[in-house]
């Protein structure tokens, strides 16, 4: 199966339904007055872990999530209906980032964890809502709040106990091959894995840990070369590194030299990476060129204050009580606090909706910024004359024109609100 761990959707929630306008008739209700109902809330955007996808390959043949509107509203108070969120479902250690700001809107790591990323817009009020002592017979009703739309970045990284990092061809995947079921390709050239690959590893009958062999790296990789990123990216959530030497050196590479350059490259790309605890692994030992650089490579774990293991991954000799160890490290795990990445979570008070701003384009219109105001602007129906002045009623209240004339504006000159386009009248 093919292993996709980064890729782009767009999502857009539901609009909310209309408000209606409309006035009670029948027979033996005197004074029916207004009896238009509200519209139904249009349907959110939920990501969902579901633990039976483990790629995010379904979303290279579909890519755009849009959620249903929310019903409009109708006579006799009737309230239209709020529409079913959409889930949109996805791998466990997915990260949702917004694609224009770059910001993470939400880290799922957990089977069944939820998070709304786009919220659906709320029914417009009918006319009913808006009837008053000094206005008894409304006859404006709300247009539905559109929902939010995004464009979204998914970015995949793997939920693995063990990673192993490493040159390429220095073994990485027979000693997953090894140790589990997992089986990926092995050849002698490099980037012969160019996908991560989980392997399953009983410690004994009822204990297991899940080792990941991601692809290897190369000096350059933080910045991008080779399968640079693509591979870092998976190393951030391993609690352990076993970092894989070649011994024998039969590449042309010496061993003591290529710990050093990886783990400049993990350093270089993240700190957190960096300070996660190793264990250096020398592979090949079955290789007679190895037996000079293991007393080199003890001395190395010895000064880095690293433990320290001598395998061959092709004969099993060491492997055993390497992984028994490694098991028994995960057993008396306990993960310190860090301070993670920011996530945002959708809050819907998290700004200020009545928060004014006014800017000015090359062309010098007036553009006015505003949460509550741009709302307005969208859900008023401007082809009537009750909901007109009740607008420009919440336009003064707001104090807008103040803040208009602060910028200098004059008679005739254009303000922009959202989409709409305005001549300013004193």
């Amino acid at each position: 199966m093919q292993f996709i761990d980064r890729t782009r959707v767009i999502v857009k929630a539901g609009d909310g339904g209309h408000g209606k306008s409309a006035f009670r008739r029948e027979k033996f209700i005197p004074k029916g007055g207004p009896s238009g109902g509200d519209g139904g809330r249009g349907g959110d955007i939920i990501f969902v872990v579901d633990q039976n996808m483990n790629t995010l390959l379904d979303f290279r043949y579909h890519r755009k999530f849009k959620a249903e509107n929310g019903e409009n509203g109708d006579i006799k108070n009737q309230y239209g209906k709020n529409a079913p969120a959409c889930y949109v479902k996805v791998p466990a250690g997915t990260i949702v980032k917004d694609e224009e700001t770059g910001e993470v809107l939400a880290d799922l790591t957990e089977i069944g964890q939820e998070a709304v990323i786009c919220k659906g817009g709320r029914g417009g009020r009918g006319n009913a809502k808006f009837a008053n002592a000094a206005n008894r017979a409304p006859t404006f009703a709300e247009f539905g709040e559109p929902g939010e739309a995004r464009n979204l970045i998914l970015e995949l990284k793997l939920l693995a106990d063990v990673g192993l990092v490493g040159y390429p061809s220095v073994g990485k995947s027979s000693l997953v091959a090894s140790v589990s079921a997992a089986r990926p390709e092995i050849a002698e050239y490099h980037f012969t894995t160019i996908t991560p690959v989980l392997g399953v590893v009983k410690t004994d009958y009822e204990k297991s840990f899940v080792m990941a062999d991601i692809p290897g790296l190369i000096e350059g990789a933080a910045d991008g070369v080779g399968l640079g990123h693509d591979f870092l990216r998976h190393v951030e959530r391993t609690k352990l590194i076993l970092h894989i030497v070649d011994a024998s050196g039969i590449e042309g590479r010496d061993p003591v030299d290529d710990y050093y350059k990886i783990n400049a490259e993990l350093k270089k790309y993240s700190e957190k990476i960096a300070r996660r605890t190793q264990i250096l692994v020398a592979n090949k030992i079955d290789l007679p060129e190895a037996q000079e650089n293991l007393p080199r490579l003890k001395e190395l774990a010895e000064k880095e204050g690293l433990k320290f293991f001598a395998i061959s991954a092709a004969t099993r000799e060491g492997v055993k009580e390497l992984i028994s160890y490694v098991g028994e490290w995960l057993d008396n795990y306990v993960e310190e606090p860090e301070q993670e990445e920011e996530v945002k979570v959708y809050d819907e008070t998290a700004e200020d909706p009545d928060k004014i701003t006014i800017t000015r384009n090359d062309a010098g219109d007036f553009i006015v910024h505003g949460k509550a105001i741009e709302k307005l602007v969208i859900m008023t129906n401007f082809n009537n004359d009750e909901a007109v002045r009740r607008f420009q009623y919440i336009w003064r209240i707001k104090g807008i024109d103040e803040k208009l004339k602060e910028r200098g504006i004059k008679e005739g000159q254009t303000v922009h609100i959202g989409e709409m386009e305005f001549e300013y009248r004193e």
